[in-house]
């Protein structure tokens, strides 16, 4: 299973990882190669920071984060825990999604 998170404002990528009032939380079945089954769930933050989301990331086992942008010294962090990090991508959740899902994703890509 992976599972994913993606910082969320208004149903776009929050333009700061550790200040996002709430994350999906996808996870990611894969029953074949080409088959899986993916379960989506938001958690909103009654006040984000950058502990809260660690603790969350931690305790989700979150093997991938897709954000807009974060601070180095969270990037390396994240980094050296082994945790799969696609910054600096801005637009829509879900045509952000699809791309990572088809394998397309890369840091830097915008989606506007």
């Amino acid at each position: 299973m992976e599972n994913i998170l993606i910082p969320l404002m208004d149903n776009e990528l929050s333009p700061r990882f550790d200040l996002a009032p709430e994350v999906l939380i996808i996870s990611i079945t894969r029953e074949t190669s080409a088959m899986g089954t993916l379960s989506e769930r938001v958690i909103n933050f009654e006040t984000p920071s950058a502990e809260a989301m660690y603790r969350l990331v931690m305790a989700e086992n979150i093997q991938t984060i897709i954000c807009a942008g974060m601070e180095k010294e969270v990037y390396e962090f994240l980094k050296r825990k082994g945790i799969k990090v696609l910054d600096n991508v801005c637009g829509p959740v879900d045509p952000i999604l699809e791309a990572y899902l088809a394998g397309h994703l890369s840091s830097g890509q915008n989606y506007f």
